[in-house]
């Protein structure tokens, strides 16, 4: 009660500017990368199908993801502030913002700015179900990605708990993010988002990866993630998998339409892929001093991927 009065007296005296800057740090737009460049790979998919670019999908869809994006780290800053709390390792890529844990803004700043967000979010999906791309299965489509995302955390779902948030963040983040870029300058569904499949299960990786340092702080407060679930050693194991069949299910991607050049700019990372498993296979997942550097080179691998296709994408609608 004492800690929680200095705290709010402490804030009254932080001036509105200082406010302003921690508000922003807590919405970590350093992130926001990946949704420009998840989004931007669903475009270049389109792209190579001879499918006009169509400005207004491009920037209205943008804004609806980048909206739910935000929405999400916000939200999950406010929802799992328990956790964070409770987290003795946060690092560079876990733990939240830990500006709520800190003390430096209330609670519900974070709620309102999640709130007004996905408000964002749902005024963009309107306009373009209505004006830009017309129809009920572009709404649909957007607003699927935002339920996923605000239940990810929030109650009463808080997929995160139950077993499901890694599969569920692996799909909204790496699949449906691309899928909305393709969807909304084609009107449909098509062979070159068979691209993104390597993607989730390296965004699946990625999450496992981001899990260990907090897995302490996550199991006192009962937040059951894989990792808390299977344990260090087993989510480890799942983890090398994952990295395996991101690269091994190439050759049947390409059997199936992803177009052969395509896979091979995904390949292309396959030996930083590998450095990674070897690390976390001899253990690195349980050593504190490398939680940074396998979060970095997780993050990196994922961007890193999507970064090839997209490049090979768009090499492949030029030469068309």
């Amino acid at each position: 009660m004492i800690k929680a009065y200095q705290q709010r007296k402490h804030r009254a005296r932080v001036p509105l500017a200082t406010r302003v800057l921690f508000a922003i740090r807590m919405g970590r737009p350093q992130f926001l990368a990946g949704g420009l460049l998840l989004y931007g790979l669903g475009v270049a998919m389109a792209q190579s199908t001879d499918a006009p670019l169509n400005l207004a999908a491009l920037l209205w869809g943008q804004m609806a993801i980048t909206s739910i994006q935000l929405m999400t780290h916000y939200s999950n800053d406010y929802f799992d502030l328990l956790a964070d709390r409770a987290n003795p390792t946060p690092t560079q890529w876990s733990g939240g913002s830990r500006v709520l844990p800190n003390g430096l803004l209330e609670p519900r700043v974070a709620l309102y700015l999640a709130l007004a967000l996905g408000a964002a979010a749902l005024a963009a999906a309107l306009v373009l179900a209505l004006t830009v791309r017309p129809g009920v299965w572009t709404l649909l489509l957007v607003m699927l990605a935002l339920v996923l995302a605000w239940t990810y955390s929030a109650p009463p779902l808080r997929l995160h708990s139950r077993g499901l948030g890694e599969l569920t963040t692996a799909l909204l983040v790496a699949g449906m993010t691309p899928l909305v870029g393709f969807y909304l300058q084609t009107g449909r569904v098509g062979l070159p988002l068979l691209g993104v499949l390597p993607l989730c299960c390296l965004q699946f990786a990625m999450l496992l990866t981001i899990e260990f340092p907090d897995a302490a702080g996550d199991a006192r407060v009962g937040k059951r993630t894989l990792v808390v679930r299977l344990g260090g050693a087993r989510a480890a194991h799942l983890l090398v998998l994952l990295l395996l069949a991101a690269y091994a299910g190439l050759p049947l991607l390409v059997v199936l339409g992803l177009p052969a050049h395509v896979a091979a700019g995904a390949a292309a990372t396959a030996p930083l892929a590998a450095w990674q498993a070897w690390r976390v296979w001899r253990g690195a997942w349980a050593d504190p001093a490398r939680w940074n550097s396998l979060g970095f080179w997780a993050v990196a691998l994922l961007m890193g991927t999507a970064t090839a296709e997209l490049l090979a994408f768009l090499r492949g609608s030029i030469r068309g």
